[in-house]
């Protein structure tokens, strides 16, 4: 927490934590973000591979795209800005570069959406927010960023529970994939956590526009795992 800030208020915390958990039902379980192909390759064997790997995702891809796309779309959804949030939902679909990725953002998008329907449903500002979003083709950072927004939690606060519910999953893939104990990827989330704070700060230090999604080696290994012979995961 920043020095002087106000803690976040029990009703706003516990939605985010809602909103992170792995067990909320939009699929983020059955996705590895090219973690399993890179196993495949056996650039990934160990614990410290994996942990290496996940914190380099981290810093280099979710640091750099879908963190910084979060914050500005939450501020875009709390303006009212649906041209905004348009232009940012577009560039999440632009720029997922294999076929699987951009599966993931847009499975998980419209079942974060079908799950925001069942909880806002008989709120008619809240549904009319959901369907222009339904509209244009909903990706997940968009969508968790317009289900975030409603908390009353500072940009900050979802960021951190955005990374680590991501990073939740993919330690759990980790584990299936690798494959690992259960103790080893206590030890990665521990790591994660630990980095998570640096990562959402640059992120959010970042001025509107400059995401980027460079990641080439990520984008073969996604684009190799479409057809990889033998896999558990959509991606």
């Amino acid at each position: 927490m920043n020095p002087g800030a106000s803690p976040l208020a029990a009703a706003s915390l516990l939605q985010l934590i809602w909103l992170a958990s792995p067990a909320l039902p939009i699929g983020g379980f059955s996705y590895s973000e090219g973690l399993e192909a890179s196993v495949d390759r056996s650039f990934v064997a160990t614990e410290s591979e994996a942990s290496d790997w996940l914190a380099d995702q981290l810093h280099l891809t979710l640091a750099r795209a879908d963190l910084p796309v979060l914050a500005q779309a939450v501020a875009a959804w709390q303006a009212g800005d649906l041209a905004r949030v348009r232009t940012l939902n577009d560039w999440v679909l632009h720029t997922r570069e294999s076929s699987e990725l951009r599966l993931q953002a847009e499975q998980m998008g419209r079942s974060l959406l079908e799950w925001l329907r069942n909880q806002d449903a008989g709120d008619a500002p809240r549904l009319a927010a959901i369907e222009a979003l339904a509209g244009f083709d909903p990706t997940y950072p968009v969508a968790f960023a317009l289900a975030a927004s409603r908390t009353g939690a500072p940009v900050r606060d979802i960021a951190l529970a955005y990374a680590f519910g991501w990073a939740e999953n993919m330690v759990q893939a980790a584990l299936k994939a690798v494959p690992l104990g259960q103790n080893a990827g206590q030890r990665i989330l521990a790591r994660l956590t630990r980095e998570i704070p640096d990562a959402v700060e640059a992120a959010l230090a970042r001025p509107a526009g400059t995401q980027q999604a460079f990641a080439p080696m990520l984008a073969i290994l996604s684009a190799r795992h479409e057809t990889q012979y033998s896999r558990l995961f959509r991606s």
